[in-house]
């Protein structure tokens, strides 16, 4: 009895052990035989956005600094980039932004170049004239201009340029709505008083332009979260900025705005047009620029600007440094021209604002930005890493004794030659020209602009979360009727 009941334990053994085999042989096969798609698991999705950086077959430059502005990608020969390799890869991109741009009378645009409208037209023909901007330091803040001209162009075949921007006449095709006012242009020509007037005609425009826009069924819509309105002088709108908050602002930076009228989060930070003249065929190396470092501009200035002044006394005695007061008047755009392509660093401090154009007359000039302005916002810059061309010093470090010269006069030959070659690179980026070309000034303002419109459209979504409610509420009533209230 003992010895049957051994092997009857045994084979029960055996039995489960068969059993147990064949149970997972046969899931086996089944998950052989479903083919399970690994791309469940994996995102492979290319028309994800934010899109990668990806190489358009130029330079380095145009690899790290490309912006994507949408999901319209076509891929060619793509090759899987190695661990800590910039990413390469021949890919053809065809991204549009489209924009709505309103028809705003031409006393908000071109009419302040002395335009004049013919024939009930809101816009100048650009095939045969063109309005010219002012010259001077108006130019630094004439943004708006070379994006309107940029949208005007897009509707005319003839004109060559990147057709990555595009001017839509229907508002339910457009991304965002652009408000093409003048604004820094205003403020130039009419910020003064007009005598026995209240206000002068700068802010009757502004009041002028917040009624045409406020009234507008598109800024109803959205309560403005999908206009852009560019208000580079940083005194431009000062009025209108108030009620007009819930747009992003294209602006030079946020020194004169309250966080909770302008904010990196919300807003696009442009660049100033350069105002001296760019080096072109640049020959010069380390040796061959015989100043170490440049200043030339207004040395007392209110707010931020004290370090001007502290600098200046620190540095007006030493040898190979140019640290003058200057300004446009008396053959001053080219006297600063000179001195900048002569110098191996430039001085970018802060002033009345934290930015200014002397930064980007720099990058024109191929001298190497030394910036001393701890509020700064700079343009494009999550795709662009400054600190391979610029040098960065905090403030409550520049004003102390020795610490600036002695820090300029440690950056050596080989370091000063990488960052001038990679200022060569990037100089494209901030230039501003009609017709525009690819990925200069203007079309890098528009991927900026593209990559703050998920973010609106996601305000946009999440503000009508309770509209059903909101016009309940509006109707008188309190609460929607329980289903026993039926009965």
């Amino acid at each position: 009895m003992a010895s049957l009941g051994i092997i009857t334990r045994k084979s029960l053994f055996s039995l489960l052990t068969i059993a147990s085999i064949l149970f997972f042989l046969s899931w086996f096969f089944v998950l052989r035989s479903t083919s399970i798609d690994t791309s469940l698991f994996t995102n492979t999705n290319t028309n994800t956005n934010p899109l990668p950086v990806v190489n358009n077959g130029n330079t380095e430059a145009r690899i790290r600094n490309r912006a994507i502005l949408n999901d319209s990608v076509e891929e060619e020969e793509a090759e899987l980039p190695q661990q800590n390799d910039v990413v390469k890869c021949n890919t053809k991109i065809k991204a549009i932004l489209k924009v709505y741009m309103y028809d705003l009378p031409p006393e908000f645009h071109f009419e302040l170049l002395d335009w004049e409208a013919q024939g009930g037209s809101v816009w100048p023909d650009i095939t045969k004239n063109i309005p010219q901007y002012p010259g001077g330091l108006n130019l630094q803040h004439s943004i708006e201009y070379w994006l309107t001209l940029d949208l005007l162009a897009s509707e005319i075949s003839s004109i060559p340029r990147p057709s990555s921007v595009i001017r839509v006449r229907n508002s339910s095709e457009a991304d965002i709505i652009f408000v093409p006012f003048f604004a820094s242009l205003s403020y130039n020509k009419f910020s003064k008083k007009t005598p026995h007037k209240k206000k002068g005609n700068d802010r009757a425009l502004q009041d002028k332009l917040v009624d045409y826009v406020t009234n507008q069924e598109l800024w109803k819509q959205s309560q403005g979260k999908d206009h852009f309105i560019v208000a580079h002088h940083p005194n431009s709108l000062l009025s209108a900025r108030m009620k007009l908050w819930r747009a992003t602002f294209i602006l030079s930076d946020f020194g004169r705005y309250p966080l909770n009228i302008a904010n990196v989060d919300k807003d696009v930070i442009a660049p100033y047009k350069h105002v001296i003249k760019p080096y072109v065929n640049d020959t010069s190396d380390f040796d061959s620029r015989p100043t170490l470092l440049y200043f030339q501009g207004a040395i007392y200035r209110k707010d931020g600007g004290f370090a001007r002044q502290e600098l200046f006394y620190l540095l007006k005695d030493e040898k190979d440094v140019h640290f003058t007061f200057g300004s446009v008047q008396r053959n001053g755009i080219n006297k600063a021209t000179q001195g900048m392509h002569a110098s191996k660093f430039c001085l970018n401090i802060a002033g009345d604002t934290p930015s200014s154009n002397r930064l980007f007359d720099a990058i024109v000039s191929h001298c190497v930005p030394v910036i001393i302005s701890d509020e700064i916002e700079l343009p494009y810059e999550d795709v662009l890493d400054y600190s391979e061309f610029c040098i960065f010093v905090r403030t409550s470090d520049a004003v102390k004794e020795h610490f600036l010269i002695n820090l300029i006069r440690s950056i050596k030959k080989d370091e000063w030659s990488r960052m001038r070659d990679r200022l060569k690179e990037v100089e494209d980026f901030f230039k501003f020209q009609y017709p525009s070309k690819e990925d200069d000034a203007v079309q890098m303002i528009w991927q900026a602009v593209a990559r703050k419109v998920p973010a609106m459209r996601l305000k946009i979504h999440k503000s009508k979360r309770f509209s059903r409610t909101v016009t309940m509420e509006e109707q008188g009533l309190k609460s929607i009727p329980s289903p026993r209230n039926f009965w």
